[in-house]
């Protein structure tokens, strides 16, 4: 919960600006300033307060205690002009706040976090568990000293600008060691643990077996991802228990998904208590992995048969490949999901030229694959195989990704060994759209006249259909040196169905500095004027020109008492 402070008519407007766009993570703070402060320091996993930051460290000074517990705070001056984090920019999340709150109400977030300052992720905001010296390791990677990075396991990682060897080190394993003097510990979700219990095995029992099993294997119970069992399993107490005490989800299957899992110590007890000839092995292998600790039995001090079994897999990691759009090249066009992937790749794939529109806003350390015009089958490779050793890589492409660009190479290539994730952008159509007024304003196709990879045939059955469906049409690739005849055959095709003075918005360039628009006629367009930078948007039997704007009516007849609402 967000704890909302004001103290003024203005800071109370914009306070109510943000609990009405957050009305389930914000709360209200009314009466005097200082009660409201400490009520909300005490009730709230953050604060915003609508007051000046001098005031507001004199307040939450006395406050203060643990900065691993203590509620992030943010402040946002009397004009909206600034959204400060104060205390908690990592550890309570005060910086990510700051942006969020700064966003909604127009403020400028300020954030004066050394490594966000810089472009460095905090060790403390990977989303992983960490151990010991993170201020001195970061001050390393801020001063430019080198910081080894050891990692046991491969697992998706932000960029980090670590070095082979050096002084200071980042190590990613699920080992039960301890840091040393000058040491990170970043603990990745590495382990599952497969448990089975009789009825009413209490929660001491299971919860021990387990921290057993992980201290005799020499595992940290910090990288266990989740206890897994059999559905019949589900609601038993000790097993809900122990998992709720390590802080993990309870993960469930059927006994027929558990009895098709080859594993090497099966068992008639199981077999005949619940379906399955193994619960915990099964249950810890149901996903894949490496089996580390076989099953093994809880002991009791009072000589009585064990009540719970478990045992212990290491998942390996998944790399991540977020296919990213980067819109029509405007970087105000750029959406903010693009910016968080690109942020936390490590490694970028992408054309030469759409790397560098984006180069300044990778992370230090970011390796970059980059290659030139007609190479995209080779990049949807190297992306893939970059997901596949464990990194976090983002393959990019101009407008979405998924429009005519990378993609559908890129999942053509994927398997389900690798997480993948589509992240949408603008595309040139939409781009263009904006620019010419409203020519999408009904049914609409895109079409590519490029032959490279498409028979023309294909192409041209495509128009067709088009056209006699009435639709409009955004020609991609329309022209180029070496085709020089497929937009004026495409063309053709439409003039067959439609009145030469068709609206026709041409856009070079969409949204950077030299774009260009015109609108034109299906009958007076010189297809000799287009290039391959430029999108061609033909209108409808219902497009119009209106106050030299391209328009094609929704089609829509509101009638009094029709049943249809706008939208």
């Amino acid at each position: 919960m967000i704890g909302l402070i004001s103290a003024t008519a203005a800071g109370a407007a914009a306070r109510d600006r943000l609990a009405a766009a957050w009305p389930d993570r914000t709360r209200v703070y009314e009466g005097p300033v200082g009660e409201a402060v400490r009520a909300a320091f005490a009730e709230c996993e953050q604060v915003v307060c609508f007051l000046a930051t001098g005031a507001v460290v004199r307040l939450v000074a006395p406050l203060l205690s643990d900065k691993a517990t203590d509620p992030g705070v943010v402040c946002v001056d009397e004009g909206g002009r600034f959204a400060v984090s104060l205390v908690g920019g990592h550890g309570g999340g005060a910086n990510e706040l700051a942006r969020e709150v700064g966003g909604l109400l127009g403020a400028e977030p300020v954030v004066t976090t050394a490594t966000d300052s810089v472009g460095l992720p905090g060790l403390d905001t990977l989303g992983l568990p960490f151990e010991g010296a993170v201020a001195s390791v970061s001050r390393a990677l801020l001063d430019g000293e080198p910081v080894a990075l050891e990692a046991e396991l491969a697992w998706p990682l932000p960029a980090l600008p670590t070095a082979p060897h050096g002084t200071y080190t980042i190590r990613l394993t699920d080992r039960a060691v301890a840091p040393g003097e000058h040491e990170v510990l970043l603990r990745p979700p590495s382990l599952v643990v497969g448990v089975g219990a009789s009825r009413g095995a209490p929660v001491d029992e299971v919860l021990g077996l387990v921290e057993a099993a992980l201290a005799d294997a020499g595992l940290s119970a910090r990288s266990v991802a989740e206890l897994a069992t059999v559905d019949a399993k589900a609601a038993e107490p000790g097993i809900v228990d122990a998992a709720a005490r390590l802080g993990v989800p309870l993960v469930t299957y059927s006994a027929g998904e558990l009895a098709e899992v080859a594993v090497p110590n099966p068992s008639d007890a199981p077999l005949a208590a619940v379906g399955t000839p193994s619960v915990a092995e099964a249950a810890a292998l149901a996903r894949g992995g490496e089996l580390v600790v076989p099953k093994r039995k809880s002991r009791r001090a009072d000589g009585q048969p064990a009540m719970a079994t478990c045992a212990v897999v290491r998942r390996p990691g998944r790399g991540r490949l977020a296919v990213v759009g980067l819109g029509p090249g405007a970087r105000d066009l750029l959406t903010p999901r693009a910016r968080a992937e690109l942020r936390r790749a490590s490694v970028l794939v992408g054309l030469d030229q759409y790397v560098d529109q984006i180069r300044d806003l990778l992370r230090p350390g970011t390796r970059i694959l980059e290659s030139g015009l007609g190479a995209e089958e080779e990049r949807a490779r190297t992306a893939v195989a970059e997901a596949r050793q464990g990194h976090a890589v983002a393959l990019i492409g101009s407008g979405d990704a998924g429009v005519y660009a990378m993609a559908s190479p890129a999942l053509a290539e994927a398997s389900d060994d690798i997480d993948v994730i589509g992240v949408p952008g603008v595309t040139a159509a939409l781009a263009a759209g904006a620019i010419l007024g409203a020519p999408l304003g009904h049914d609409h196709v895109s079409i590519s006249l490029s032959d490279l990879h498409t028979p023309w045939e294909v192409i041209e059955r495509r128009v067709r259909a088009a056209a006699e469906a009435d639709l409009v049409v955004t020609f991609y690739n329309p022209r180029s040196r070496g085709r020089d005849w497929q937009l004026p055959k495409a063309l053709a095709i439409l003039a067959e169905h439609r009145e030469p003075t068709t609206p026709v918005g041409v856009v070079r360039n969409a949204s950077r500095p030299d774009e260009s628009s015109r609108l034109s006629t299906l009958a007076a367009l010189d297809p000799a004027t287009v290039d391959m930078m430029t999108v061609v948007t033909v209108g409808n039997t219902a497009t119009r020109d209106i106050a030299g704007r391209m328009v094609t009516p929704r089609g829509y007849r509101w009638q009094e008492g029709s049943q249809e609402e706008a939208k």
